[in-house]
């Protein structure tokens, strides 16, 4: 690891992680499915090249019951059938955030979304889907480790 950013500013660390929860309690009033939260943030970290937080969420999916073929696959959601149109349109409004292009979101993306979610889910999905880029980007950057399976 470069550095232990949990260390060296233990009271940013503590902010993210308050961000990390609030960002889960508004997932949960808007009455998401964590199968679609943990695939979020799946998908996230395989854009950002996180392997620690690819690593955390796989495990995370498949204790709280993602299948194993949908885990394997949501890296071309698209491709297949395995995701609803709700999840495909949340997974494409989440890559659309994690990739951010010079144009920003765009509004097919976003409209799309919005035919299946509310405000507030919509709300709760963009929340996912930035809090998860941020911690990406906090291990990639610090080059976290993964801790090996036995």
């Amino acid at each position: 690891m470069r550095i232990d950013l949990h260390q060296t500013d233990p009271a940013t660390s503590r902010a993210m992680f308050a961000l990390q929860r609030a960002a889960a309690q508004a997932w949960e009033a808007a009455g998401l499915d964590e199968e679609l939260h943990e695939l979020i943030k799946i998908r996230a970290s395989q854009l950002n090249g996180c392997s620690f937080c690819l690593d955390m969420h796989t495990r995370e999916g498949r204790a709280r019951g993602v299948g194993e073929q949908r885990l394997d696959l949501v890296a071309v959601w698209w491709e297949t059938d395995l995701y609803t149109p709700a999840e495909r349109a949340a997974l494409a409004l989440a890559e659309a955030i994690t990739k951010l292009s010079e144009h920003g979101v765009p509004d097919e993306v976003w409209d799309a979304a919005a035919s299946f979610f509310d405000e507030a889910q919509l709300g709760a999905l963009t929340w996912a889907a930035t809090t998860i880029n941020a911690w990406n980007r906090l291990g990639v950057t610090a080059r976290r480790p993964i801790a090996p399976r036995e």
